[in-house]
């Protein structure tokens, strides 16, 4: 069974910095695009960025491009989201998933599978 540990997650303020990991158990993990997406309390889930398994491609939200990179180290099995000028609206759980990668692509946003952790929670107050 596929497991995932998600953690790096705190309470900043608006301008802050956070960089959120996710180690994942259970998946060949060097074969998967993976990615990031975040639920806010009475929003809809929103997926955050995308990465190839060939750990250069990359697709983001547009909201996020500029302040948030995702990166993966495949020898860690380790998915990784550093999240800088962070904003009020990027308050959320977030969750590492496996990345649908054809409707990412086609869609040029980020697309997300069910999680397989427990998220870890970002608070941003300004």
């Amino acid at each position: 069974r596929i497991q995932a540990v998600e953690s790096g997650g705190g309470s900043v303020q608006a301008g802050g910095s956070l960089t959120l990991s996710c180690i994942i158990s259970e998946l060949p993990f060097a074969s998967y695009p993976l990615g990031w997406f975040r639920q806010a309390p009475g929003k809809e889930r929103e997926g955050v960025a995308c990465i190839h398994w060939d750990g250069i491609t990359t697709v983001y939200l547009d909201d996020v491009k500029g302040r948030i990179t995702i990166s993966r180290d495949n020898a860690k099995n380790t998915l990784y989201l550093q999240m800088n000028d962070l904003k009020t609206e990027d308050t959320g759980m977030y969750y590492c998933a496996a990345s649908d990668w054809g409707a990412t692509i086609a869609n040029d946003k980020p697309t997300l599978n069910r999680a397989w952790g427990g998220g870890t929670q970002v608070t941003v107050s300004s």
